[in-house]
């Protein structure tokens, strides 16, 4: 098999004398330098993707999903390009602050904020909280009663509607965890107790049918759906989720930002007149952008059986292969140009036999110890979904623009491993 297809790679990406160049740093070399495991992003294609749904969607109508990847600089990031950042948990609120981002360019979420979530997000001041349950909104009239101001709220709506994705990351059927049901009702008594309510300002209702979806028509017949709720609801804000998929495999292939954009404008043009439409791009934002480096430790031959690669990281810095059966493609970057004739299973160092990478791999047929390897499209839900399994230190992450290299995201080490362990003094 040839080279990994251009489209997977980030937008900087270019291949000098056989090696692999991102932002103007040598591939390889950043590994020598930083150490692998090591997830490498692209700055310039970060900002570029910021910028497009900025110039599609319009000016504070994109939400940022920071739980496809975030640290501080990638919250200050998104928040330099004009995006408001969806944060799901205190956690996630707290690392945007703690960016420079104000609360009120941050959008709550959660299907189970907790009470002191809650608190944090109204007593800061956040943009709106997208109200998932009828529990959660005894917990905020609870706390308005406590002397805290009535927050501005959207309703998640479930809308109703099945998309072909994992259904681990499908939302938007009626059997979901998430939000007010459409279809039996409890959206339209949800709509009528928050209107009653002194405790919440209803501005809006929300809906997200999926993750990883990679047809428009999908969005499509979710707007439809939302765009006739919202029109009977009459409230000033709708927001259309995200969800949109991204190439991972040579033969995939994924609608743009600008592509996705279009289809909701057609959906969404009987809106009522002044209605303003939010999106909350995560992945297609961030996923082509990086890629991960390891370097090749074992390489195991079992003749008649198959060829096993073993790297030095796995399903604790990308757990997606394990959870979704996700596939990614491989290379060499230091012999970017080698055809890939070897087929093999790409497998981690963690002690289960499912710690699998790449189930089939191919990979350059000259492949030795000591290789770096690299698997795109790793920008979302791999830093993010990490672990410390087999207490394996999370790799550090860097950031690359104009032939500099920045470590946004230190390695962990030993001592990071028992920073929180108490001990009991004899």
């Amino acid at each position: 098999m040839s080279r990994v297809s251009r489209h997977l790679l980030p937008d900087t990406a270019e291949v000098v004398d056989g090696r692999l160049r991102i932002g103007g740093c040598d591939v390889h070399d950043l590994a020598a330098t930083h150490g692998t495991p090591l997830f490498v992003y692209d700055e310039a294609h970060l900002r570029a993707r910021c910028a497009e749904a900025v110039r599609e969607f319009g000016a504070d109508a994109v939400v940022y999903a920071t739980k496809a990847f975030l640290c501080t600089a990638m919250a200050r990031l998104a928040h330099e390009e004009g995006l408001l950042l969806d944060v799901a948990t205190g956690g996630e609120l707290f690392v945007a602050r703690n960016a420079g981002v104000p609360a009120s360019r941050c959008v709550v979420h959660g299907n189970n904020k907790s009470t002191a979530e809650l608190r944090e997000a109204m007593a800061a001041g956040v943009r709106h909280i997208v109200v998932d349950s009828f529990d959660e909104l005894d917990r905020i009239d609870a706390l308005v009663a406590s002397g805290l101001p009535a927050p501005r709220v959207q309703l998640r709506i479930t809308p109703g509607v099945y998309v072909h994705t994992h259904e681990f990351v499908s939302t938007g059927q009626n059997d979901s965890k998430f939000g007010f049901n459409l279809g039996n009702g409890d959206a339209q008594r949800a709509i009528d107790r928050a209107r009653s309510s002194g405790s919440v300002q209803l501005v809006g209702i929300h809906c997200h049918i999926g993750s990883n979806v990679f047809e428009t028509a999908n969005f499509t017949k979710a707007a439809e759906v939302m765009v006739a709720f919202a029109n009977q609801c009459a409230l000033p804000e709708l927001t259309l989720g995200g969800g949109l998929g991204v190439a991972y495999l040579n033969d995939e292939h994924a609608p743009t930002i600008t592509q996705w954009a279009s289809a909701l404008r057609a959906a969404t043009t009987s809106l009522r007149a002044g209605t303003k439409v939010f999106v909350e791009p995560g992945r297609a934002i961030v996923a082509s952008a990086a890629l991960t480096l390891y370097e090749v430790g074992t390489i195991k031959p079992i003749p008649g059986v198959r060829t096993y690669v073993a790297v030095d990281g796995g399903m604790s810095d990308n757990p997606r292969p394990v959870l979704y059966g996700s596939g990614y493609e491989a290379f060499v970057p230091a012999r970017c140009e080698a055809d890939r004739t070897l087929a093999a299973r790409l497998v981690g160092k963690h002690c289960e036999s499912g710690d699998v990478l790449i189930a089939e791999a191919v990979l350059p047929a000259d492949l030795r110890v000591g290789d770096v390897i690299a698997t795109p499209v790793t920008g979302a839900y791999g830093h993010s979904m990490g672990s410390n399994y087999n207490k394996v230190p999370r790799p550090a992450v860097v950031f690359v623009h104009d032939a500099t290299a920045r470590v946004v995201v230190r390695r962990e080490t030993y001592e990071d491993l028992v920073r929180n362990d108490v001990t009991d003094s004899v």
